[in-house]
């Protein structure tokens, strides 16, 4: 039997499991010995051959090995050699049960060769598994840290751990101490797929409250087993193993629970795998719910922010505005909003972005107006370090930083023409360039411009390009200024109020009717910005609960005169006849062309009105 160790050693070398050594094993002790070799070692219902080759193997006695190991020596029948021997870390002896016809072999050495190799073996199939075990742990935990969906993560942990465990269910237990409940997901027959159990119940009850893991075999210990359980989703639970999430600092947040293993027990190494899982688990459930929380919050200051942009007023102007700014919030359409200073062409961009499926990104605003020609490129594109004297570190432009969002460009009407050229370039090509770069960075922002320009005008004077303004005025929306808006000052004025009040926590005034008709009757030349600073001081500086028209003073505009129509040098006479038309003119527009409206705001008489717009040559106008 020569070379006999050199082959076993070969052999070893190469294996990864000790089944496929023995089986290796046998076929060279049985060549090199001229007879039958045998490994047996006890099982579930009595001895069993591992691994046998050689003529008459079949016979092998096992009673004969069963003695040897129950005296531990080797023992001798029949022309059969029945040496036990221990392989470290197995918890029985095996037997090595030959009949070798070759002189010079001794059953004991060649035992306690293979013994020493099938050491070896063990120890090198266990690494085996546990790098396995520990890759595709890393692989599932990779896996779940892409979900950022609490349920869809516990139903991917449930179908990983029974499959890796050879389990038939798995659920995932999360701990609302709070409310002293387990909650478990998934649940297979339960409503919603989801179980609720009292913190103090069952197997998972207590390996939340102790902290320890727990294997149960049903027919043993009946008691151990929640049996409502089973009722509910006409499961029958045999086998059982639970061990707790534990986070980074000790803290158990739930279990991880396993039942019914397929073909057996859940052993002391499925314990173990089972605990690495959770506590991977439990990073993962911390990270998804840390995640979960952020985009809630998101979401509330999302609509929170969303609710104070209202595009409020009912006039007819307005009311058409908003179900204009409906029809285009979620598309990504270009929008040129006009308007004069002060009606609220910011408000119309918020309304259409926060209406918009980009609402959850950002929302960015550009004054062009404050842009010169230097500072435009680097504060719409960006720039690198070194770029120019004072550029000592990378800054974004606005265009990244509203990728995916919206960029508002309020005031596109004072851009310069070199700047309408460099921004005209990235509209078409969707791409930008930092200053002192040159890696072209895609933009897919959504571009809502304003300006309180005739931007047509413009273009015929060649101030303004025309392929630009076509590029922006896909969709124009126009804000009407608010003396052309009737009671939606009133309307504006109330919510103004309600608003300051608030924030100073004191109680609302009212408005005395002769002060509404102040309101109502100003031409608001600064607008709705000239209407909120009024009631912002009137919030804070009147006192009593009750706002009188004296306590209302209007901001004087350096317009005033020009905008009354009125030319120095005109007799009181004709002065006072050319004030007279020009008021009832703007009194009718504010009630949207309404005489009978008119009157009544001027508190006279619709035929006396009209017997007035008679005398003063206003036949037809009407």
């Amino acid at each position: 039997m020569t070379n006999w160790r050199d082959s076993l050693l070969e052999i070893a070398a190469s294996a990864r499991d000790l089944a496929t050594f023995q089986d290796r094993a046998t076929d060279v002790l049985a060549t090199a010995g001229e007879g039958p070799a045998v490994i047996s070692a006890p099982g579930p219902s009595g001895w069993r051959v591992i691994a046998a080759a050689g003529p008459g193997a079949v016979s092998v006695p096992l009673e004969l090995a069963a003695e040897a190991i129950e005296a531990e020596r080797p023992l001798s029948g029949d022309g059969w050699q029945a040496t036990p021997f221990r392989t470290p870390g197995a918890p029985n002896y095996s037997a090595l049960v030959t009949k070798f016809k070759s002189p010079g072999i001794t059953p004991i050495e060649v035992a306690e060769y293979v013994r020493q190799l099938m050491g070896v073996v063990a120890l090198t199939a266990s690494a085996t598994r546990r790098e396995q075990h520990l890759e595709s742990l890393l692989a599932m935990f990779s896996a779940w840290t892409q979900s950022s969906d609490t349920r869809t993560l516990l139903e991917q942990m449930a179908a990983d751990a029974t499959r890796a465990f050879d389990a038939d269910r798995a659920s995932i237990f999360v701990w609302d101490r709070a409310n002293k409940l387990l909650i478990g997901r998934p649940a297979l027959g339960l409503p919603n797929n989801e179980l609720q159990l009292p913190d103090d119940v069952g197997v998972v009850g207590r390996v939340v409250r102790t902290g320890k893991p727990e294997r149960v075999v049903v027919a043993e210990t009946p008691e151990a087993v929640e049996r409502s359980v089973d009722a509910q989703s006409g499961y029958v639970t045999q086998t059982l193993l639970c061990v707790p999430l534990v986070d980074s600092q000790g803290d158990v947040h739930g279990a991880f629970e396993l039942i019914n293993k397929r073909g057996g027990e859940f052993t002391a190494d499925d314990e173990e795998g089972l605990g690495e899982m959770a506590r991977l688990a439990a990073i993962a459930l911390d990270g998804t719910t840390h995640y979960e929380e952020l985009l809630r919050r998101r979401d509330a200051l999302v609509d929170a922010a969303a609710q104070r942009v209202r595009l409020l007023g009912e006039c007819p102007a307005i009311v058409a505005l908003r179900s204009a700014v409906t029809r285009v919030a979620d598309t990504d359409l270009a929008v040129l909003v006009l308007g004069e200073n002060g009606t609220g062409k910011e408000v119309v961009a918020q309304t259409i972005h926060y209406g918009s499926r980009r609402r959850e990104e950002p929302l960015i605003a550009v004054n062009c107006a404050a842009l010169t020609e230097t500072l435009l490129e680097s504060e719409l594109f960006g720039h690198e370090r070194g770029a120019f004297t004072d550029a000592r570190e990378m800054r974004p432009g606005k265009f990244e930083l509203a990728a995916k969002g919206t960029l508002f460009l309020d005031e596109i009407g004072d851009m310069s023409l070199g700047g309408q050229a460099k921004l005209l370039r990235v509209l078409e090509e969707k791409v930008v360039v930092r200053v002192g770069g040159s890696q072209e960075i895609h933009t897919d922002a959504r571009i809502i411009a304003a300006t309180n320009q005739n931007l047509a005008q413009r273009v015929r004077e060649r101030k303004f390009r025309e392929d630009l303004y076509y590029r922006l005025n896909v969709v124009s929306l126009e804000l009407p200024p608010l003396r052309e808006r009737g009671e939606d000052v009133l309307l504006l004025a109330d919510q103004f109020l309600t608003n300051f009040c608030k924030q100073m926590g004191r109680k609302k005034p009212k408005l005395s009717p002769e002060a509404r008709k102040r309101l109502v009757s100003h031409r608001w030349p600064g607008n709705v910005r000239e209407l909120r600073n009024l009631i912002e001081r009137l919030a804070y500086l009147s006192s009593s609960d009750r706002i009188e028209a004296e306590e209302i003073a209007f901001n004087l505009s350096p317009f005033d005169s020009s905008e009354a129509g009125l030319e120095v040098g005109l007799s009181l006479a004709a002065a006072t006849d050319e004030f007279q038309r020009d008021y009832i003119r703007r009194t009718i527009k504010s009630q949207h062309g309404s005489v009978t409206d008119a009157a009544k705001q001027l508190e006279v008489h619709r035929s006396n009105l009209y017997r007035k717009m008679k005398q003063l040559g206003m036949e037809g106008e009407e």
